[in-house]
């Protein structure tokens, strides 16, 4: 894989914010494999434990329960770190619509404390997630850091925010920033459940119980769906970046376009059912069109992501065969 190779120094901590969550989980489960040790924050608001349960017997890992809305709690689980993964926020744009003062609160101040922390405790670097919402209504494809559009919601709101206040951190106080504009990721530990979940783990749980899944919107719409083994890859490789490379934000994907419909039927017929969908409508701020332009990540985080959307598809499936 891309990461196996990865070296870091002898005895490096590692914390990893939103640790009980999806992504978090895996980059937990990824460094503690390596050798290194790891502390995973998480307020459990939408992390599970049972994502970071089997971590817990591991004498590498430890587990802090706390808000990265308090300060204090940041300061002290960032002393003695090497490499903050910051993964902490609430998403979902539909979600952020409806709870705007929340979503400032948690993913644009949280952040900043998380950035004030790392920085009081001369963190080596700063890794943190950003999203592919923050090119807005931009219409052209691929999407390309540098040439984005109006923020369509509170929530890319809340990441383009955090890119900003990065690029002040690394150019005033020190601290190496590196933004990573996540492309819809998937992948083993995604929750399926709720009103907010994504859809790729949502559709496979549904069809598995022969439900009649919704899909908003006429299906057109793509997206550059990014298996999250691309996105562990993406972050270790950030925290083995120059200093050039500090402040900037990067397009993290295969570089692959999907439509919603293709993929519904392809896991129909990976999962063996023939259920028609049902249609709903459009979601309010929803970019309708997605797919990135890697080149920036590949010259100067030297990202090189191995797993196509097929091969991801088909990990994913497995896992939650198994797991559901």
């Amino acid at each position: 894989m891309g990461y196996q190779n990865i070296k870091f120094p002898e005895g490096s901590t590692f914390l990893v914010t939103g640790g009980a969550g999806f992504i978090g989980s895996n980059l937990c489960e990824t460094i503690l494999n390596l050798g290194y040790k790891v502390r995973c924050l998480d307020d459990l608001s939408t992390g599970k434990q049972e994502n970071v349960e089997m971590f817990l017997a591991n004498p590498q890992y430890t587990f802090f329960k706390g808000d990265i809305k308090d300060l204090d709690f940041c300061l002290k689980v960032c002393k003695d770190v090497d490499y903050v993964l910051h993964q902490a926020a609430w998403g979902s744009v539909p979600r952020s619509i409806e709870m705007p003062l929340f979503y400032c609160a948690n993913n644009i101040c949280g952040t900043l404390n998380m950035m004030e922390a790392a920085r009081q405790n001369d963190v080596k670097k700063f890794v943190y997630a950003s999203s592919s919402s923050v090119y807005g209504d931009e219409p052209n494809l691929p999407k390309i850091e540098g040439r984005e559009g109006d923020l369509l919601s509170p929530y890319a709101l809340t990441k383009s925010c955090d890119e900003e206040w990065a690029k002040q951190y690394t150019r005033h106080y020190g601290l190496d920033t590196y933004g990573l504009r996540y492309f819809n990721v998937f992948g083993r530990r995604q929750d399926p459940d709720g009103a907010y979940a994504a859809v790729i783990p949502k559709f496979i749980k549904q069809l598995l119980a022969k439900e009649q899944p919704t899909i908003n919107g006429d299906g057109k719409q793509s997206r550059d769906f990014t298996y999250i083994e691309n996105v562990i890859e993406a972050n270790l490789k950030a925290c083995l970046a120059s200093h050039e490379a500090a402040g900037e934000a990067f397009n993290i994907a295969y570089g692959g376009r999907e439509y919603l419909i293709d993929i519904y039927y392809g896991l129909t017929k990976a999962l063996g059912v023939d259920i028609e969908p049902k249609y709903g409508p459009d979601r309010a701020g929803d970019i309708k069109h997605s797919n990135a332009d890697i080149s920036k990540a590949k010259e100067m985080l030297q990202y090189d992501p191995e797993w196509s959307f097929e091969r991801g598809i088909k990990a994913a499936i497995e896992w939650y065969r198994e797991n559901l």
